[in-house]
């Protein structure tokens, strides 16, 4: 195939996922620069992958899975490593701060705090937990794709979004915020 071919075929094949693989990056790291690497490293897999790509029936689950898979394997060699401790404002970045808001700030200011609060609510969950209700609850990936990317069985992802849901209201709900 030659390059020119390859680049077309690449545009037709993975650009149309382009936004969901991106967000769902953002929801493994955590972190832009992070989700930013995360996406770089998953599309140029991809570009290498792309003879085989082309034959797969459902390529958005197909990459989907290629990236989790690349999260975890980084999560595994950065528990190898040593452990720096930061302090809160240390690292610079918008995090929440930088979003878009409306013309009000008084209502742009309740959604920045809530948005803070249900940040706050769901780095107290496990990782599990955590990842599995950003998967479904927020990005609207169904049973089987997280199945598809996880390995897990959906009568225990079902049991744990379940438990996660639960945890979250708790936590909520005892900081006085459940909303």
């Amino acid at each position: 195939m030659s390059t020119e071919n390859h680049q077309q075929t690449f545009e037709k094949v993975v650009r149309p996922h382009f936004d969901r693989l991106y967000r769902l990056a953002w929801r493994l790291t955590g972190q832009k620069a992070e989700a930013e690497d995360l996406f770089q490293e998953l599309l140029i897999k991809a570009f290498r992958k792309l003879d085989d790509l082309v034959h797969i029936e459902e390529p958005g689950s197909w990459l989907a899975r290629v990236m989790y898979n690349l999260f975890i394997d980084e999560r595994r060699r950065f528990a190898r490593r040593r452990m720096h401790t930061v302090e809160e404002g240390e690292i610079a970045g918008d995090g929440l701060d930088g979003l878009p808001g409306t013309d009000d700030p008084a209502w742009n200011h309740e959604r920045l705090e809530r948005m803070k609060t249900l940040d706050r609510a769901l780095s107290k969950l496990s990782e599990e937990h955590r990842l599995l209700l950003l998967l479904h609850d927020t990005e609207g990936y169904k049973m089987t794709e997280i199945h598809g990317l996880t390995g897990t069985p959906i009568g225990t992802i079902k049991s744990r979004l379940h438990r996660a849901r639960a945890r979250l209201r708790e936590i909520l709900s005892d900081d006085g915020t459940f909303f």
